[in-house]
């Protein structure tokens, strides 16, 4: 064995050497957007028939976004969202929903038109458990079908939004554990 031999073997067993975005874990470290995110927490959607998605909470000082992996039909899709008032979307919103069992199908959000997209039920798994939290979520798309509003239900007057867009795993970079 050479010297530089040495060297290269230990780089192939090294585990936190070409860490990809979905090996995130809480307290590794990535650049986004000019800015270093710490993943400050992890957590799994539970969809049902072993369909899932996963979500890293990203804080960089004050800011906080959530990044978000969905595997459709045979195509990963990345979303970075962060959290607003419900109350933002719309105030009436949550009444609405109340009465018609399911938001409309449209909305407005600063000046820009959303489209229902989907809609559905699973359940929320703090820290990737197996246990879950049932919710119900609608998600909305723009007309440029690249900025997103979610809502979540979580009881009977309990309702969450989260606003952003699709992102490119190609945008994250110097992936590091802390």
């Amino acid at each position: 064995m050479g010297f530089f031999d040495k060297f290269k073997k230990k780089k192939e067993e090294d585990p936190d050497i070409d860490i990809t975005l979905p090996k995130l874990k809480v307290g590794y470290m990535v650049d986004y957007d000019l800015k270093t995110w710490e993943v400050t927490e992890y957590n799994k959607y539970d969809w049902g028939d072993h369909v899932y998605s996963y979500e890293w909470e990203l804080k960089s000082g004050n800011e906080l976004f959530y990044l978000e992996q969905d595997d459709d039909e045979d195509e990963t899709e990345w979303m970075l969202v962060e959290k607003v008032p419900f109350r933002s979307i719309d105030p009436g919103l949550g009444k609405y929903i109340q009465e018609h069992d399911d938001p409309p199908e449209e909305l407005t959000y600063n000046g820009v038109q959303y489209y229902l997209e989907d809609n559905g039920g699973g359940y929320f798994c703090r820290g990737g458990g197996k246990e879950g939290a049932e919710f119900l979520y609608w998600d909305y798309i723009d007309r440029s079908e690249e900025l997103i509003i979610s809502l979540e239900q979580w009881s009977e007057e309990r309702f969450e939004a989260s606003v952003g867009k699709y992102v490119e795993e190609y945008e994250f970079t110097n992936i590091l554990p802390r």
